[in-house]
Formats: C-alpha cells, structure tokens, sequence
C-alpha cells in the first residue's frame, strides 16, 4: 500500500507552504497551531495521519524561538498520533551561525538544534543552503540539503546583465561564488575583509578586477545588512559600474531595511525560504524569487523513493 503524501505548516512560512502543496497538487494539512495565555506552543492535527508520509514545512525565522518550538511540538504530534515517516522542511535553518566552538565558553547551538530536532522524531530533515556545509553532519537522521543557486542563476541570467563579475562578500563564500560564476561563465571578485564582532564588519580590499563592470555580491543570508552594504559600497568606490546582491535567505533584522535602502545597490535578489514583512515587500530594491518549485520537487522525490541528486546542484 502506497503511503499518502501530507504536507503540514507551522506559522513561519505558511505562503511557501501553500505554494509548495500547489506545486504538488495536494492540499495543506489541518492544523491548529496557537498558543496558550502564558505564550506555551499549541498544537493540535486536526485529521488523520496514521501510516502517512508526513512532510512539515517550517524556516527557524523571527520570531525564531516560536518558530522552533511549533516545528519540535507539530513533530511530536505528529509521531503520537502514527505517521509513518516524518520529514522537516526547513528552508531556513536557524541557529546555524554557531557551528563551532571559535573561542572559550561558547556553545555549539547548530548541534543542539539537530539534537532537538532529531529527539522529536524526525526521520529525515529537507533544508536550503545551510551556513556551513557541515551542518549535516551534525543530525543522526539523513539530510537532503538543497542550494538555491539554480533560481537565482535562472533569474540573473534572464536579467542579461553586461560586463558581470561575481563577488565573494568574504573567503568563506569563495566556493558558492566561483560555481556562480563558472556557470555564468563571468569573472570572480573577493572582499577581503575583517569581522570586528558579531554583526560587525570592516570591508578591507577586493582582491579581481571589477572597475567598469557590473558586480553581483552573492551570499547565503543578509541579516543586519552591514556586510552587503559595505561591500557593495568598497565595489562602487573601486570602480563598479553598478552593484547587485543575491542571497538566499532575507533575514533583514535590525537596521537592515534602512541599510539597504540608501545603499549603492542597484536590486536585492533574495528567495522566500524567509517571508518578507511589512516594508520589506514594499521596498522597491528587493526582488524575491520562489523557491517552492525546488522544494516541491525535492519532496516528490524523496516520497517516491527516487533520487533527489539532481537537484543538489
């Protein structure tokens, strides 16, 4: 007997839900996801699942702790009440910025996460360019880890943008900007620069030749915005024709919005695996691409037992 295909969300990211079930032809699970007086996560599925091949759809976004707890407590009532295999889709994966221990009395809260996670009864986790690679490794479930380079390279492709040359915002995003290039066959750019503290960073020299041409900062997230602002701003100040930015996840805390805002960049590209809210879908510099597609096909696949290796590239 074919185990059926359920899909269920939690309150992060309910619209890629939707998008995703439409992408697959199902309809989204009921359930009663609230909270207590006190602020206690409630849960409730409101129907059937025993024997089904559940898949939770649920980024670790703001409010983050929230987030969290709905994705660890819909996990658990989905086990109590039979499913046959449980699936986190966690398209943004959060508390991944602490994957080590890189000076005393730190925790390593990336692990802790994937220990929750796991304890809750997960049987697989589905996830969207994670921090740092390694991550994976930290679940003792199997991880299918996804990277949204083909939505943002289809897009920036279509833009027909002259003279490209993509630039790496620090060392460690060196590899994702030179695949980025390589398939756009354009030049490639690094930002050497020097973290002074969390959320904190001093642009120091770019190391390529970017004077005359139109620059694309590539990275994972933006967050506070401080990093994408100065190096977009170190790229004009050499010689940049014009500046673009592409990431996966928007996060945009803080003083983001207003950063961006009055920068040098031309666009933000960034990806709905983190809604955007309230003035940041009216922001005229961001522009926010889908990735329901990506992860609908993911999740046929992983339903039917087929491989979802194609789809890692």
């Amino acid at each position: 007997m074919s185990r059926e295909l359920m899909i269920f969300s939690g309150n992060a990211n309910p619209a890629l839900a939707h998008e995703i079930c439409a992408y697959l032809g199902v309809k989204l699970g009921e359930a009663t996801v609230s909270s207590f007086s006190d602020g206690e996560i409630r849960i409730k599925i409101e129907e059937n699942v025993r024997g089904a091949d559940v898949f939770v759809v649920q980024s670790s976004c703001q409010p983050v702790n929230d987030s969290l707890m709905e994705l660890l407590i819909m996990i658990d009532a989905l086990k109590r009440s039979s499913a046959n295999r449980i699936t986190a889709v966690i398209p943004y994966f959060g508390y991944a910025r602490q994957d080590r221990k890189d000076q005393p009395r730190v925790p390593i809260s990336a692990k802790l996460v994937a220990d929750l996670i796991s304890t809750a009864g997960t049987d697989r986790v589905l996830t969207m360019d994670l921090h740092a690679g390694q991550i994976q490794g930290f679940f003792n479930v199997p991880v299918d880890h996804l990277y949204a380079l083909p939505v943002l390279l289809d897009y920036i492709t279509k833009k027909k943008i002259s003279d490209l040359v993509i630039v790496s915002p620090d060392a460690g995003g060196v590899e994702r900007a030179r695949a980025f290039a390589k398939r756009l066959q354009a030049s490639l750019a690094i930002i050497d620069k020097r973290r002074e503290g969390p959320n904190q960073a001093q642009i120091m020299n770019i190391i390529g030749d970017i004077r005359g041409k139109s620059a694309l900062l590539l990275d994972d997230m933006i967050d506070t915005a401080g990093t994408i602002v100065q190096g977009a701003q170190a790229c004009a100040d050499n010689g940049a024709r014009e500046v673009w930015t592409a990431c996966t996840h928007a996060v945009l805390s803080g003083p983001a919005l207003e950063r961006l805002q009055n920068s040098c960049l031309t666009q933000v590209v960034v990806t709905n695996t983190i809604p955007l809210r309230g003035k940041e879908q009216a922001c005229p510099k961001i522009h926010q691409l889908s990735v329901a597609p990506l992860l609908g096909e993911a999740i046929r696949r992983i339903h039917e037992d087929e491989s979802v290796s194609s789809l890692f590239a």
